[in-house]
């Protein structure tokens, strides 16, 4: 007998009714946390609970009174896109204390309240655990005061904590970001953006501090993100003698005619001897080398001997050792500031909902715990666990045991760590390995932000491995016309932050043109092929697999990203390009919306593009707080329609002035976007009106998103190594030869870990028909977006539930010559 499914939980299972759930945002900002403070809201609402903000943090909880207010579903709306929060956050002494506490508890159980979902950091989501292990003590202390009655202790006897992370320092452990870090990335790159072209002008380096006092997580993402010449972070203080290092590697950066150098310092960095690294330190001469650097300085950046290095202390090192024009320019305040990304709003809202499940679910013996993402993929782990090793990290930073740091600030830091060091520092050419072996990369299919970075990285890992790096122009058109040739280290400056496709890329598919790709492969002896690309990089590569019967020049590894801003290929979660053009499409309905504000009631039909697969529509819908998204992969009706319109004009009656319907430009032939126009036009004259925008090809221009930087950075980083793997595993008899289906993979994201996947066990996951995957992940967020635009509907809740725990990364010795 076929088992019933328990995994969804349907609207009048969700019962939240009789509780009572409190949201408050304390310490710094960060962007998201209104997307946060939104999800909680309606998902307690919608559940049949209530909800109250605390304005203020723990001060307003201290305080009580007017501070303590219930939420409706209309007080939040037109909040997605606000950066900061707008409830209020304060740093509060008095909750230190227990007296303060004791204020604390009497005002939640003045409102019924024992249910507190916390937005903060560390600091914050202590105090929070501290409050919920004293609460049942505190009670009886109001008893005793006469404040409450006797049974209130019995009635409110246990207090629930769920925590979300909110901080642009990503500087929590458990969770491989934490809200505010995405937009946060934004802010510094977009500086970094602007600065370059300037200081190109004038032959500069350029020195940046970040903040990040304690972590250097912004410094080193932003690092990988602009192709940095230096970082200096509080987890990794330089050894001694790296002024000389650092000074000789500019010089060499200069003496090969680039024109860009790069700095970045964390705000608390140090040297190992303790000794402050600030920005000021770092300056450039101008005698013919390359006309620019940029150094980052982590705000937290020390030494070996803990002293801390200052920006000013590193200017000075550069004019004095190079007599180098250097500027400083320190970031400060602005990297907290500005509209959230839209990974911040997606990981706001996700983490939001599954806060509010943690909470239903919670008993009496249930611990604190923090939603966090491991992956692509939401967990809950124990609150106390995860301030136990954010702390231990400080512990082992303070002890000098700066490996151990890097490794308990988790696999993420430690990868970006590794990442960036193989492709900043090059090697001297007498300390390459001499592989002898000839790889091949190219661009297949549309452009997408984020392949220049990705063929960066794999040029300069694949020297550093000790191969020859050939580039293809124009796709496997451009293969089988013989434009391929050799690209080297200097080659590929300057890339990263580069859109579009700078090798050039076309759809051209090689069967048609198998042996003259065959015949070019042989001549330029090509060892290894590595494929950037969407769809039709997936279906060359099986069509090469395929091949391999016939032409044995095409018996060697072969691997793909995958980059489409689509996000349409299978055996992945994610492609590189997807977060950019979301990005694009959130910062334009952003606007659009804007447009409307102080008009008469309007609802924006907008289009997006992806083909068949529904991922920007829905993803981009979930961020932009849309109404509804229309995809091929759910199929409507026009009474699907009639119930939008419906359920719109009920809304416009309410104090929602505007509206937001995204549709997939191909979600069905009949129903066009003029259509849907026309007829909500109609159906909802009187109500509101109407306007329709197609946002075209600008969803795939534009400098890459700090993500797809970051994720084409590293995933071709570890395809270059899986590449090494195999050839040396393949190689036999003075030649190579690589036949097996592990020998032809793509690389992608697969809910918590990078995955190689043999292109050929892919083909029955795929629709080749419609160009998608079978099965989606992210189809599970759009009974979210739903949720949030008040739809009644079922939520898949089977990634959700049971409480994990904190993995220890402990340091090992062999894991340090390991590059992912």
């Amino acid at each position: 007998m076929a088992q019933p499914d328990t995994k969804k939980i349907f609207f009048e299972n969700l019962s939240g009714a009789g509780k009572a759930i409190a949201v408050l945002t304390s310490g710094g900002d960060a962007q998201g946390m209104n997307a946060a403070v939104r999800a909680v809201v309606r998902m307690g609402l919608y559940v049949g609970a209530k909800v109250y903000f605390i304005h203020e943090g723990y001060q307003g909880m201290v305080d009580g009174g007017e501070n303590i207010k219930e939420a409706t579903w209309e007080s939040v709306s037109s909040m997605l896109q606000v950066g900061g929060t707008v409830i209020g956050s304060a740093r509060c002494k008095e909750f230190r204390s227990h007296e303060g506490r004791l204020k604390a508890a009497h005002n939640l159980v003045l409102q019924g309240i024992t249910n507190l979902c916390v937005i903060g950091g560390d600091g914050s989501l202590t105090g929070a655990n501290l409050f919920k292990e004293e609460w049942s003590g505190l009670l009886t202390e109001l008893v005793e005061q006469d404040l409450i009655e006797a049974d209130a202790v019995q009635k409110y006897s246990a207090l629930h904590i769920v925590g979300m992370v909110g901080s642009i320092d990503n500087d929590f452990c458990g969770t491989d970001m934490t809200i505010g870090t995405d937009s946060a990335l934004h802010r510094i790159i977009e500086v970094v953006d602007a600065i370059m072209t300037t200081a190109q002008s004038h032959q500069r380096t350029f020195v940046l501090e970040v903040m990040g006092r304690h972590c250097g997580y912004l410094a080193l993402v932003s690092a990988l993100a602009c192709g940095a010449d230096w970082v200096l972070i509080p987890e990794m203080p330089p050894e001694d003698g790296w002024e000389d290092k650092m000074c000789q590697k500019l010089s060499a950066t200069r003496s090969r005619g680039t024109r860009l150098n790069i700095i970045i310092v964390a705000e608390g960095s140090i040297d190992r001897h303790g000794k402050p690294i600030t920005s000021g330190l770092v300056k450039d001469n101008r005698a013919g080398m390359k006309r620019l650097n940029i150094i980052i300085v982590a705000e937290g950046a020390i030494d070996h001997s803990n002293k801390p290095i200052t920006t000013d202390y590193i200017k000075n090192l550069v004019v004095k050792c190079l007599g180098f024009d250097t500027r400083v320019t320190i970031l400060g305040h602005v990297q907290r500031g500005g509209t959230p990304s839209a990974f911040d709003r997606i990981l706001a809202s996700r983490m939001g909902v599954e806060a509010v499940l943690a909470l239903l679910e919670t008993t009496a013996n249930t611990p604190a715990c923090v939603v966090s993402l491991c992956g692509n993929q939401s967990v809950r782990l124990p609150l106390m666990e995860c301030v136990q090793m954010t702390q231990e990290v400080q512990r082992a930073m303070d002890g000098k045991r700066f490996e151990e740091a890097v490794k308990l600030r988790g696999r993420s830091f430690e990868n970006n760590l590794k990442t960036y060091k193989l492709l900043a520092h090059r090697k001297p050419e007498t300390e390459l390995p001499t592989s002898n072996f000839n790889v091949a990369v190219l661009n297949v299919g549309a452009p997408a932000a984020g392949m220049n970075a990705a063929v960066r990285s794999a040029v300069r890992v694949g020297i550093s491995e000790g191969h020859k790096m050939f580039a293809v122009s124009d796709g496997f058109e451009g293969f089988y016309k013989g434009q391929i040739k050799e690209i080297k280290w200097a080659d590929v400056g300057g890339w990263t932050g580069q859109g579009g496709s700078l090798l050039g890329t076309k759809r051209t598919l090689p069967a048609k043109h198998v042996e003259k790709i065959a015949e070019q492969m042989r001549e330029n002896n090509i060892n290894a092929l590595l494929i950037v690309g969407g769809f039709e990089a997936f279906e060359s590569l099986l069509q090469l697999y395929e091949a391999r019967a016939t032409y044995e020049e095409f018996c060697i590894p072969m691997c793909m990203l995958p980059a489409t801003i689509s996000n349409n290929v299978p055996g992945t979660d994610l492609s590189i390009g997807a977060d950019t053009a979301l990005n694009a499409i959130v910062e334009t309905c952003d606007r659009i919306k804007q447009s409307a504000s102080g008009t008469k009631r309007r609802v924006f039909i907008i289009e997006t593009m992806g083909g068949y697969c529904g991922y920007l529509a829905s993803v981009g819908g979930l961020a932009a707080g849309a109404d509804a998204a229309y995809i091929y992969e759910e199929p409507f009706d026009i009474k699907d329609l009639q119930a939008n319109v419906e359920h719109l004009t009920e809304k416009m009656k309410t104090s929602i002035q505007r509206g937001l319907v995204l549709r997939n430009e191909n979600c069905n032939e009949n129903y066009t976007t003029d259509f849907i126009y026309q007829l909500y036009s109609e159906e909802g004259r009187g109500v509101f009106d109407s306007r329709k925008n197609v946002l075209g090809h600008m969803q795939q221009g534009g400098a890459p998103s700090p993500f797809d930087r970051n994720f084409g950075t590293k995933i071709s980083a570890k395809a270059m190594q899986w590449v090494t793997k195999k050839l040396v595993e393949s190689f036999r008899q003075g030649r190579v030869f690589a036949n097996t289906e592990d020998s032809c993979c793509l690389l992608g994201m697969r809910r918590r870990a990078l995955v190689f996947q043999p292109v050929v066990q892919l083909k029955g996951e795929t629709d080749f028909v419609h160009r998608i995957p079978k099965e989606q992940w992210w189809l599970k967020l759009r009974p979210l977006m739903k949720i949030l635009a008040k739809y009644k509907t079922s939520y898949d809740v089977s990634d959700s539930g049971q409480l994990e725990h904190v993995v220890r990364n402990r340091p090992k010795e062999s894991d340090a010559s390991v590059a992912l």
